[in-house]
């Protein structure tokens, strides 16, 4: 696996992934001990699920092309949350 440096994102940018990444990790964390026994909670979390998700992979789009990031089929893109630098990882 190769990771390179494609760009930066402003710390107010990178606050908003960081807070949708945690959030999403928690809601997985809960996946995991929630059973769908309490319908009304599952259902709930179902929707937070996908509605995270959804901002997660938004935010992805919009700085993509707002800083117009290389891409590659067989990679994706991570941040380092320390410094606000993007990673384009693939596959060697």
């Amino acid at each position: 696996m190769t990771k390179q440096i494609i760009g930066h994102v402003l710390p107010e940018e990178r606050d908003e992934i960081q807070s949708l990444f945690e959030r999403r990790n928690g809601l997985n964390e809960l996946a995991k001990i929630l059973t769908s026994d309490n319908v009304e909670l599952y259902e709930r979390l179902v929707k937070d699920m996908g509605e995270t998700s959804t901002k997660f992979q938004q935010w992805w789009n919009r700085m993509g092309e707002k800083y117009q990031w290389e891409s590659d089929d067989n990679g994706n893109w991570e941040i380092d949350f320390s410094t606000c630098e993007i990673y384009l990882v693939t596959p060697e």
